[in-house]
């Protein structure tokens, strides 16, 4: 193995606020959290309506002088500069935006959720594969220390079998004011509403603990749900996901909200349960918030007069902090960089077939609350206008 690290080339597509943080994170020189094999370099950006609001981005990230600046996202696909995409654009324009990436060639990392159903998830995944190029979906939380060194306790079968995760992102707006019908959370053109911004992380946790670590071959859940709806604009503002794994007969409960809160009050948190309780037969595991950016766990081991104490940990909460001043977007960029130095195409922490199915579950709890997306937001023709 060379000495030297792996540099990976970065296009930015899109400049809004997401793109921005990723981008900033990219920035941040590796070694400042221990990592010293791969480095990250920011080549070009692009906007869909103007080479200099793309210049704008570079800029105020602090991306090199040398970086371009696009005006067309046709354009940044095609420099022969860029090994890797990530795309930053609304839910609805990811599949669109994803297979321009993956039919010029290019290795792409996709926000979440993935696009807006698994047809065309499955799509893309067909055509980067075809292609060889390395796919993943920006499931960030998944690359977090926090979450690896959860799921190496629970692999390790510390918490006993687990029975059942509860899970939540839920957060307290006041939805007519501060949203309207026009706010990208709850319009339908963007494919807006809870269950796909929100309730996909309360989904993450759910797969990363009773579907991830399954052996293989893995059997999808059984899913039932509940939604409410936000009237204005018929999207989903409210969405309580029930899944049972047949193969561990464990329940799960993943929910979502935009009028209540995971975390009813920021300053005294303490006083509300965790988020995500992962629940074994030897004790408890919980996720404090964010559970999307996680960075505090808290065992709580089993026991009562009858049967003692089996676990063999004890009550403790320990706290991780974010390593290099960042926002935590570099750990999947570090894991993007490493597949593709290595050939392959898709990343064994976040794996293309779980993706899918985290689709396929989305998908059914939308059939059950007949929420459909308008125009071509859900259709698999391309190239197409949205």
């Amino acid at each position: 193995m060379s000495s030297q690290p792996f540099t990976l080339k970065w296009g930015i597509l899109a400049t809004g606020g997401i793109a921005k943080t990723f981008t900033k994170d990219l920035l941040i020189d590796p070694s400042t959290r221990n990592v010293t094999d791969i480095r990250h370099e920011v080549v070009a950006a692009a906007s869909s309506s103007s080479t200099s609001r793309a210049q704008d981005f570079l800029t105020d990230v602090g991306a090199p002088s040398s970086a371009k600046a696009y005006g067309s996202y046709a354009n940044l696909a095609a420099d022969k500069n860029v090994d890797i995409i990530y795309i930053a654009t609304p839910h609805s324009h990811h599949y669109q935006n994803a297979r321009l990436c993956l039919e010029a060639g290019k290795h792409v990392l996709c926000e979440k959720p993935f696009t807006v159903n698994a047809e065309q998830t499955k799509i893309l995944i067909d055509i980067a594969r075809k292609r060889k190029l390395f796919l993943m979906e920006a499931v960030w939380t998944r690359f977090f220390p926090l979450a690896r060194e959860v799921m190496q306790f629970v692999g390790e079968g510390r918490l006993g079998e687990v029975k059942r995760v509860w899970a939540d992102l839920s957060f307290w707006n006041d939805v007519e004011k501060e949203f309207g019908t026009g706010h990208r959370m709850v319009n339908l053109d963007l494919a807006g509403g809870a269950l796909l911004d929100l309730g996909v992380y309360s989904l993450t946790w759910v797969f990363q603990i009773l579907y991830h670590l399954q052996p293989l071959p893995r059997t999808p859940p059984i899913v039932s749900s509940t939604m409410t709806k936000y009237a204005p604009t018929g999207c989903d503002s409210q969405t309580t996901v029930l899944l049972t794994f047949p193969s561990s007969g464990a329940h799960a409960i993943a929910s979502t909200s935009l009028h209540i809160s995971s975390v009813p009050s920021p300053s005294h948190p303490s006083a509300t349960p965790a988020p995500v309780r992962i629940q074994g037969t030897l004790g408890e595991l919980t996720i404090a918030s964010p559970i999307y950016r996680p960075t505090s766990y808290t065992l709580i081991p089993a026991s009562n007069a009858k049967r003692g104490k089996l676990a063999d940990f004890e009550y403790a909460t320990k706290e991780f902090e974010v390593e290099g001043g960042g926002h935590g977007m570099f750990y999947e960029a570090d894991e993007c960089a490493r597949c593709v130095r290595d050939g392959k195409g898709e990343s064994e922490v976040c794996p293309l077939e779980e993706s899918l199915e985290v689709m396929r579950v989305m998908d059914g709890v939308r059939g059950a609350g007949a929420l459909v997306y308008p125009g071509g937001l859900e259709s698999v023709e391309f190239p197409l206008e949205v």
